[in-house]
């Protein structure tokens, strides 16, 4: 595992230091938060066929490994020989495959939260926070552009990126909308993506400046904005319907606590539990702060970044009985 250079004189903040040690093992989350992040890419199945396009890009001399997880996602484990006299760039985003909308850079811990939903063709399906898109495309394809997707977001810089993402995806079946996910009404989706806005405590690895800006103010402010949209998104979930609600943090008060919050404040709430082949997880946190959470949450995926190598995830599968 190679760590990312000039981390010597990284400070992480005192009661940031306290905090992870109560949750996790310190020197190892460290560790992994600091290590390069491994690139990876999931095939779009509305353009190819993941042997066929995995074949094409391995012709290439790049170096394919199967993520476990997820039987359209690899991991790029190795490039072609570098051409020092016209210095082509070894970055798998410059692929024609990718140009041609049949892969998507994605990372490997971003593919989960839409394995779990599991939308199908032919159903109602809303993305409450869907810019740049990455969960979008993978929900599309699932559906095999059947049925209604709903993508929305609150930033219009954002929703750019979400279009050309969306076009060069092959995408027919997405609806795209700009707004807060607390201003649908009177709607009723079989199923409903929440990838809240979130202190980015897993993200590490991608942004060193994850750690300059992280506060207990702006989680308790955050954990409010969660909570906002959780509420909304019941609202319009149909009875029998299914809400993953998924965060790139590892704070309680952001994970745990917001489906705690769902679970007390609506009784037909109900957390199912998460298994998916080959993905490693650690316990939920029952209890943070002298606050013991409801029974239910330890049915939640938490992923330490160390526990796969990839980035840290909450992702709970919560069903409207």
């Amino acid at each position: 595992m190679e760590q990312i250079p000039n981390t010597e004189n990284i400070e992480f903040k005192d009661k940031f230091i306290e905090r992870y040690s109560q949750l996790t093992d310190w020197e190892l989350f460290k560790k992994y938060s600091l290590a390069f992040l491994r690139r990876s890419i999931r095939v779009n199945t509305l353009k190819g066929n993941v042997a066929e396009v995995k074949k094409d890009i391995e012709a290439k001399g790049w170096k394919l490994k199967q993520i476990p997880w997820c039987k359209e996602g690899f991991w790029i484990v190795g490039g072609p020989p570098h051409d020092k006299e016209d210095r082509e760039r070894r970055d798998v985003g410059n692929l024609l495959e990718h140009h041609l909308g049949k892969i998507y850079v994605q990372e490997a811990a971003s593919m989960i939260p839409p394995l779990v939903l599991n939308p199908k063709p032919g159903e109602l399906v809303l993305d409450m926070c869907a810019a740049p898109g990455s969960k979008t495309t993978q929900m599309a394809a699932m559906m095999k552009n059947q049925g209604l997707l709903v993508a929305n977001d609150v930033s219009g810089d954002r929703l750019q990126s979400l279009g050309i993402n969306l076009q060069r995806s092959g995408t027919t079946n997405v609806i795209v909308g700009k707004g807060s996910g607390t201003r649908f009404k009177d709607a009723e989706f079989d199923k409903i993506l929440v990838d809240a806005p979130c202190s980015g405590t897993g993200t590490i690895m991608k942004s060193l400046r994850t750690i300059r800006m992280w506060n207990p103010g702006m989680i308790k402010n955050l954990s409010g904005i969660q909570k906002r949209l959780l509420d909304a998104a019941w609202g319009i979930l149909k009875k029998g319907g299914t809400l993953v609600y998924s965060t790139c943090t590892l704070e309680p008060e952001e994970n745990e606590g917001v489906v705690d919050w769902l679970l007390e404040k609506y009784p037909d709430a109900k957390v199912e539990e998460v298994k998916l082949p080959g993905l490693k997880s650690s316990p939920a946190v029952l209890e943070f702060n002298d606050k013991k959470f409801h029974s239910e949450v330890k049915n939640c995926l938490r992923i330490w970044p160390q526990d796969n190598q990839t980035e840290g995830f909450f992702v709970a599968k919560i069903k409207k009985k």
